[in-house]
């Protein structure tokens, strides 16, 4: 037995006939209307009016008709259907269109995800937005890296700590490269979060008054992979190698958990006497 490949439009035209089908046009501020209503839900008619596009467009729609709707089209049918998070980016997908942010970059981490973060112990944790906010860590992290509580919410990034912090500057031993690719991702996170003014104050903040973030800006360098290996020179333990891996929790998209691992074993003997 085969599986019939998608057909994207038709897909698209299911979806939206069955999530305009299950909404309560008493929940809505339309205009009375006298005629019953023989199915349930809106009418075609209220979608387009909700959502600010002609009628004729639903219908070609929800028929499959060779529509390849907009992004602002399809961000005004979200609204109009009431769309949840994943049932938005699930229509985006459908229309092969990437969605926008949606909503402000979490700056506190959920209860469940600081949870994972302590349990990972003894393997060092951390846990950053799409901007790199550091949002939770556990008590290994703070130990190879330094404690963030000492640090002002404002200062736990990990991009400043990196270019900035007095001891982060000098921790890696390939530190041109970390910098270089840290900014790299950081590119790559702005171009997918337009519309993220504090990242847009961070990236301006770092380019004003750092000058090597300025230069290596300018290169236009794009990465986005979460695998990586960094070799540091610990105060207290000596040069520690690890490798990390970034994982992203599917219902928090825009966020990332750093797990690292000790890369050989007098690395290992480093981490166990911090």
């Amino acid at each position: 037995m085969t599986t019939r490949t998608v057909d994207t439009a038709q897909e698209l035209a299911a979806f939206l006939r069955t999530r305009r089908e299950r909404l309560d046009p008493r929940d809505f501020d339309l205009p009375s209307r006298r005629q019953t209503r023989r199915t349930p839900g809106l009418r075609r008619e209220e979608v387009a009016e909700l959502a600010r596009v002609s009628v004729d467009y639903v219908v070609r729609l929800e028929q499959a008709r060779g529509l390849r709707p907009s992004a602002n089209v399809l961000e005004a049918l979200s609204r109009a259907l009431r769309l949840a998070p994943n049932e938005r980016a699930y229509l985006f997908d459908l229309a092969q269109q990437r969605p926008r942010d949606a909503a402000e970059a979490a700056t506190a981490a959920a209860p469940s995800l600081s949870r994972l973060v302590a349990d990972l112990s003894p393997l060092p944790a951390m846990l950053m937005n799409h901007r790199y906010d550091i949002l939770a860590w556990n008590a290994d992290m703070a130990k190879l890296l330094l404690d963030f509580n000492d640090l002002p919410p404002s200062r736990r990034n990990a991009m400043w700590l990196c270019l900035v912090h007095p001891e982060i500057r000098e921790f890696y031993v390939d530190r041109d490269r970390v910098v270089r690719e840290g900014i790299a991702h950081l590119r790559s996170a702005w171009a997918a979060h337009p519309n993220d003014r504090a990242l847009t104050d961070l990236i301006a903040e770092c380019t004003k008054h750092n000058a090597e973030f300025s230069r290596l800006w300018a290169e236009q360098d794009i990465k986005t992979g979460g695998r990586g290996h960094k070799v540091m020179r610990h105060p207290g333990a000596g040069v520690i190698a690890v490798h990390f891996e970034v994982l992203v929790p599917l219902q928090d998209p825009d966020q990332r958990l750093m797990i690292c691992r000790p890369a050989d074993d007098e690395s290992q003997s480093a981490l166990d006497r911090l």
